[in-house]
């Protein structure tokens, strides 16, 4: 029997409860780490380093957090959002183990909510991914929704269902997997890292306007989602998207996202990893030319439990165009709602950072 087309599924298709396991499981190597790298210019200390990340405990040089995001979200794609108008958010995401080049990396997905757009001919879709390693065991877990087009304008709605979603993962579901022993591991991580300023160091509502900025050609952001193997029409086909808001292909947002977060290593020098992403918005798109800033704000200090080498700070961080932050007084409002119109992208996400104490400070 011949396999039909793959042409997606629309809004129609999507029912609470069903359950997508998503073709083709991916085999992850240190080359998708090196294109990864030349794509965003991350500079995290434990992905980039082998001997820095054995002495936090790893059994290796894990593969970059967010990489390992991207590429599980792209074995979604097919299934949930080939036929995306956009994905607008994310919710509940868990860090929940590392992964090494060599590691097989599958996908499952289940419909939790869907809601009928009354203004077009579309509904938002959310579901609940997995993300598994080549033993069964849970490395990354994710809520998100998407708007999703209708094949057929007049097609019947599902009974409206929108979940209930935390605002933030709490500290006793992170799984922070680095761990410094000794002073003298920490002196050794500082010299490595380029910095001195540990979890302890930050308050909250400090404002960092990282300094540098990125361009975004079209070569970069396709590169980027091949990589990933995300083939939402959105970004991908220009023909496709001829008739659209921007008349062009869409940076796809977990790029953003990457290069954003890649822009914040300077003032965040320290962080040892992402322990979880507690929501986030594309608040306007991002197209090639464009070029990328970024701005953190530390909402609060969280302790883990039963660590005390190790604390977790909870950042937004803010992406603009095309203007810097250090240009922009107020980036949002007090309502969260209402931006500056160079925000792109707005993240509220947890990460770890050394708690102990350096000597001669």
């Amino acid at each position: 029997m011949e396999t039909p087309l793959r042409y997606g599924n629309c809004f129609e298709d999507f029912q609470p409860g069903q359950v997508f396991r998503h073709a083709t499981p991916r085999t992850v190597t240190d080359g998708d780490s090196a294109v990864y790298t030349a794509l965003t210019g991350t500079r995290v200390l434990c992905h980039s380093s082998e001997m820095a990340a054995r002495q936090l405990g790893y059994a290796g040089r894990p593969l970059d957090d967010l990489l390992v995001f991207n590429i599980a979200f792209g074995k979604t794609v097919p299934d949930i959002s080939l036929n995306a108008v956009a994905n607008l958010g994310y919710a509940d995401v868990r860090f929940l183990a590392p992964v090494y080049a060599g590691d097989t990396l599958s996908a499952e997905s289940t419909v939790i909510g869907v809601k009928e757009n009354a203004s077009s001919p579309s509904g938002v879709v959310y579901v609940l991914s997995v993300c598994r390693n080549q033993h069964g065991a849970c490395v990354l877990s994710w809520v998100r929704w998407v708007m999703v087009r209708k094949r057929d304008a007049d097609a019947p709605a599902p009974v409206a269902l929108v979940p209930k979603l935390p605002l933030a993962v709490a500290p006793g579901q992170l799984v922070a997997a680095p761990s410094i022993r000794t002073a003298d591991a920490l002196e050794t991580w500082c010299r490595a890292s380029g910095s001195r300023r540990l979890w302890g160091d930050f308050i909250a509502g400090q404002r960092i306007d990282h300094p540098c900025g990125m361009t975004i050609e079209e070569a970069d952001h396709m590169s980027a989602t091949r990589l990933y193997q995300n083939n939402a029409r959105v970004h991908f086909d220009a023909i496709h998207m001829r008739d659209s808001a921007t008349a062009r292909r869409l940076v796809y947002g977990g790029h953003v996202i990457s290069v954003c977060r890649a822009l914040s290593h300077d003032g965040l020098e320290n962080v040892l990893s992402v322990l979880a992403i507690n929501g986030g918005r594309h608040v306007a798109p991002t197209v090639a030319g464009d070029t990328l800033y970024a701005c953190s704000e530390v909402m609060e200090r969280l302790t883990l439990p039963q660590r005390q080498d190790v604390g977790a700070l909870r950042l937004r961080l803010l992406g603009l165009k095309n203007v810097a932050p250090a240009d922009v007084d107020v980036l949002r409002g007090a309502d969260g709602k209402q931006y500056h119109p160079a925000v792109v992208l707005d993240l509220d996400y947890t990460v770890a950072v050394p708690a102990g104490s350096l000597a001669g400070r």
